[in-house]
């Protein structure tokens, strides 16, 4: 998603009249409210618990203090800390990892806090109630928080839930480039409702940009976004636009409860490897470079070997069970091995259980017509080729376990790019070719994003953002999220 700074955030109503976006202000509150309860709920939770299970049905005995007060005071001081880390700040709630950092940091600050407040003052509450309670509570907040964030996420895909308005500003080009941008991820909440073009470019007679109402120039931009109850202004790259122009406007904007957010021509680069740098009164932004090497790059192949062969252990006897069935279902070898490009160009021979008749690559020639996909990969969804054991082996994923031996040998990762076959790179380009940069993975940005349902370019996409932007918590996070694409069985076929 294109990088966006924030510069004003205008709350203020304007004078005399509802402000712009009144009816999306509302449903923010209503969020934050719900969040507030739901927190609320688990904070209560997690002190029962917390209390149950340090001392059961027994009244705790030598303390001085009544946990009948404790607990609420707890309760209520840790809702004041993460209101004070600003978790309910509309700018983190609803997407990005953010969210979930301050959630964690509010709790584990306010814990180490207590700790040192009760050693100094000898305050007699138990540690191991503490300890239980924060615990519990700090992985509850989490869990509450992701759920309601699906919850949103759900709401704003069928076009209802709290979004904000967004009037695009900028060139006919980058508008659109932006438009598309923000339409890719519709549960990031920015619902694009008009745009303003430069005034050489305005005609006498109503325009569109695709299915965008353009609703005025430059000139008028506070008023257009009045006029459409926009509140928020999306201000993309444009000539006209100079930086004392651009100034005026977030003057314009302040009071009139419209947000000024820049977005500007730096896309599909992650948060951590971007810093804000004012210069001379110029916000410049660095972006540091891809790390491809290092200690990083170690502690990642550590973890890999050491998870996939902790997997490959636990899961044998599924292995044995998936192999004896499809030993039964069709003639053939249990696993196919299959001719794919690694890190650095390297070809290897990927692991996976047949899910196909044996002389399905003679067969492609003949369905090649019947390709769902726009890129080099073939796909198709009713592929006849595929065995009643394997559509259910690809339903669940489950024919790329044996992929875990690969990731033991080093040749693949958990988590990376697709492992793409040596024809697709044979017609790669330059960028596309950056995949290779790192080792394929098990899972990705693609698997968690709809897998077969995504077009070749977005899948190009996933990939190069991955192989740009990954980390270690990045991994962690695509490798729970997988859990659910497999369970919902999005994109397999």
């Amino acid at each position: 998603m294109t990088t966006a700074t924030l510069l004003t955030p205008a709350r203020t109503a304007r004078p005399g009249g509802e402000r712009p976006g009144a009816t999306t202000r509302a449903a923010e509150r209503a969020y934050i409210r719900f969040l507030v309860v739901l927190d609320t709920a688990v904070l209560a939770v997690a002190i029962l618990a917390g209390y149950l299970a340090r001392f059961g049905d027994e009244q705790p005995s030598g303390s001085e203090i009544s946990y009948v007060v404790v607990a609420p005071v707890l309760l209520l001081v840790w809702l004041v800390s993460l209101k004070a880390m600003r978790c309910y700040d509309d700018q983190v709630l609803g997407y990005g990892a953010d969210e979930y950092r301050r959630v964690s940091a509010a709790s584990l600050r306010l814990a180490g806090a207590i700790a040192i407040a009760g050693y100094i003052a000898d305050v007699g509450v138990s540690r191991g109630f503490l300890a239980i309670t924060f615990a519990v509570g700090t992985i509850g907040l989490e869990v509450a928080r992701f759920a309601a964030r699906k919850r949103l996420h759900r709401a704003r895909d069928r076009g209802a839930g709290w979004s904000r308005k967004v009037l695009v500003v900028g060139d006919t080009a980058h508008v659109l480039e932006l438009v598309h941008t923000l339409r890719r991820e519709p549960y990031a909440g920015y619902q694009v409702v008009g745009a303003c073009i430069p005034d050489a470019l305005l005609a006498p007679v109503p325009q569109r940009l695709g299915d965008v109402p353009v609703v005025g120039s430059f000139r008028g931009i506070p008023d257009a976004a009045t006029a459409i109850g926009a509140d928020t202004v999306a201000v993309t790259a444009s000539g006209e636009l100079t930086a004392a122009r651009l100034r005026r406007l977030g003057w314009q904007l302040e009071g009139t409860g419209v947000d000024l957010v820049v977005a500007p021509a730096l896309t599909d680069v992650a948060g951590p490897r971007i810093h804000t740098r004012p210069v001379a009164g110029l916000p410049l932004i660095h972006v540091e470079a891809p790390e491809f090497r290092g200690a990083r790059k170690l502690v990642k192949g550590f973890v890999d070997r050491s998870l996939s062969l902790i997997a490959l252990l636990l899961l044998s006897p599924l292995l044995l069970v998936l192999a004896l069935a499809i030993k039964l279902d069709s003639r053939g070898p249990v696993l196919f091995r299959q001719t794919r490009v690694g890190q650095g160009g390297k070809e290897f021979g990927v692991f996976k259980f047949r899910t196909m008749v044996v002389n399905a690559d003679a067969l492609l020639a003949e369905l090649a017509a019947r390709n769902e996909t726009d890129g080099l990969m073939f796909k198709m969804r009713d592929d006849p080729r595929v065995t009643r054991t394997g559509r259910l082996l690809r339903r669940w994923s489950l024919d790329e376990l044996p992929q875990l031996a690969n990731v033991l040998l080093g040749q693949m990762s958990l988590v990376g790019p697709r492992p793409p076959l040596p024809s697709e790179v044979a017609r790669y380009d330059g960028d596309v070719a950056r995949r290779l940069l790192v080792k394929p993975g098990m899972t990705g940005l693609w698997q968690v994003s709809g897998r077969s349902d995504l077009s070749w370019e977005d899948g190009i996409r996933l990939d190069l953002y991955y192989v740009e932007n990954w980390s270690l918590a990045a991994d962690l996070t695509i490798l729970w999220k997988t859990f659910g694409a497999v369970l919902g069985s999005r994109g397999a076929y």
